[in-house]
C-alpha cells in the first residue's frame, strides 16, 4: 500500500495495513543531522524516513509583495525587523523560533482598511510559487505520497498583521473587522488555489495552519469562533470539498472547546494536538473519532529524554487505542528539536509503527 493510498483510507475511517507516518521538524535539527552525516546533503526526510505524506507551502500572504524586509535593530543573539505587512518582528539569530511580535502599523479597522485591505483584493499571481508547487506535487506522486498544498487559514493571516493582542480586542470591540479581515484573506485564498490548481494540477488534499490556542486556553470562545471565524473556514473547506479533498486542520495550544465547530466547518482531520497546552488524545478520539481523523497528540517531550522506557510508556499507552478506527497518523504533538538524536527519533517510528499495525 503506497503512502497515498494509505493517508486516502486513512481520511476515510477505511481499514489499512498500519498506522500514517509524517512529522515536522525545526531547521536547526535538519541541520544538525545532515552535519552528523544521518542524512544526505540534499536529502527530504520525507524521501529518508518514507512518510506517507507531502506538504508544499505556495503561497505568500505579506500584504506588500514588493516590500523590502528593513532591519530595525540588530544585537548580539537577535535581529528586529520590518517586513511587508507593516509588523516590527524580533527573531533568534541562532535559533528557529516563532518571532516575537513588536509592534504593528495596523492596531485598528481604520489601518487595515488604508494600509493592508486594497492590497489583498485582487489575487496577484505574483504570491504563488508555481514552479515549487510543481516540483513537489511531481516528487509526491513519483514516491506514490499523498500530496497536500499546505498554507495558513483566516487567523494565522491575521495576526500576522495585526498582532494577537489587537485582534483580540477588536474580536471583543469591533467584530465586524475581524469579520472582514477573515473573508478577505479566505476569499484570496481560494481565489489563489483556483489559479494554482488550474495552471498545476490538483493536490491530494489541503493542510491549513490555524494556532487558534495557547496553554489550557483557546485565544477566543467557542461562541466567537463561531461567529467571527468558523464562516471564513467553511468558505475556503467548502471549496476544498467541492473539489473532492480532504482538509486536515493544524492548530498548536488548547483547541478543544473549538473543536466540534472546526468539525461542523468541515475539517477531516486535526492535528497537532499538543498535550503540555492541555490536550487529550485519548479523550478527543473517543469524543470525535466517529468524525475525523488525528494526527499527532504524541508528547514530544518523552523524546527530549532520548530514553527509549520513556518513549515506550508513551506510544504503548496511546498507539493500540487510538489506532482502533482506521483514523491515526503518527506524529509528535511538535516539531522535533534537534535535541532529540536521531537514533532515538527512529526508534520511534520503529516503535511506532511496529504498535500500529493492523
Amino acid at each position: 500500500m503506497t503512502g497515498k493510498e494509505r493517508m486516502e483510507r486513512i481520511l476515510k475511517h477505511q481499514p489499512v495495513d498500519r498506522i500514517g507516518l509524517y512529522e515536522h521538524f525545526w531547521v536547526d535539527t535538519d541541520a544538525a543531522w545532515k552535519a552528523q552525516g544521518h542524512m544526505g546533503p540534499e536529502e527530504s526526510f520525507e524521501d529518508h524516513f518514507g512518510y506517507d505524506m507531502q506538504e508544499h507551502w505556495a503561497f505568500n500572504l505579506v500584504a506588500d509583495l514588493d516590500f523590502k524586509t528593513a532591519v530595525v535593530a540588530e544585537a548580539e543573539d537577535t535581529i528586529t525587523f520590518l517586513d511587508g505587512n507593516g509588523a516590527v518582528l524580533r527573531r533568534h539569530k541562532f535559533h528557529d523560533t516563532t518571532p516575537e511580535h513588536v509592534d504593528f502599523q495596523v492596531k485598528e479597522r481604520a489601518d487595515w482598511e488604508r494600509l493592508i485591505r486594497p492590497r489583498l483584493l485582487e489575487p496577484d499571481p505574483r504570491r504563488i510559487n508555481f514552479e515549487g508547487y510543481r516540483k513537489a506535487r511531481q516528487a509526491a506522486k513519483e514516491a506514490g505520497r499523498f500530496f497536500v498544498w499546505s498554507g495558513v487559514n483566516v487567523f494565522e493571516s491575521i495576526h500576522p498583521v495585526c498582532g494577537h493582542e489587537n485582534m483580540l480586542v477588536g474580536m471583543a470591540l469591533d467584530p465586524d473587522w475581524i469579520t472582514d479581515m477573515a473573508q478577505t484573506y479566505a476569499h484570496l485564498t481560494v481565489e489563489l488555489q483556483k489559479i494554482l490548481f488550474e495552471q498545476e494540477g490538483y493536490p491530494d488534499g489541503i493542510w491549513y495552519y490555524e494556532d487558534m490556542g495557547f496553554k489550557e486556553r483557546p485565544f477566543m470562545s467557542p461562541a466567537m469562533y463561531e461567529e467571527l471565524i468558523q464562516p471564513a473556514h467553511k468558505y475556503t473547506i467548502d471549496y476544498a470539498k467541492s473539489l473532492g479533498l480532504p482538509v486536515i486542520m493544524h492548530s498548536c495550544g488548547f483547541v478543544e472547546p473549538l473543536l466540534p465547530g472546526m468539525i461542523a466547518a468541515g475539517i477531516d482531520c486535526l492535528q497537532v494536538i499538543e498535550i503540555k497546552a492541555g490536550m487529550d488524545l485519548l479523550k478527543l478520539h473517543k469524543l470525535y473519532g466517529d468524525q475525523i481523523a488525528f494526527m499527532g497528540g504524541i508528547d514530544v517531550r518523552t523524546l527530549y529524554s532520548n530514553d527509549r522506557a520513556v518513549i515506550d510508556k508513551e506510544l504503548e499507552s496511546k498507539i493500540p487505542l487510538v489506532k482502533k478506527g482506521f483514523n491515526y497518523v503518527l506524529h509528535s504533538d511538535h516539531s522535533i528539536p534537534k535535541t532529540v538524536d536521531y537514533e532515538t527519533y527512529c526508534y520511534f517510528i520503529q516503535k511506532g509503527l511496529e504498535l500500529g499495525r493492523y
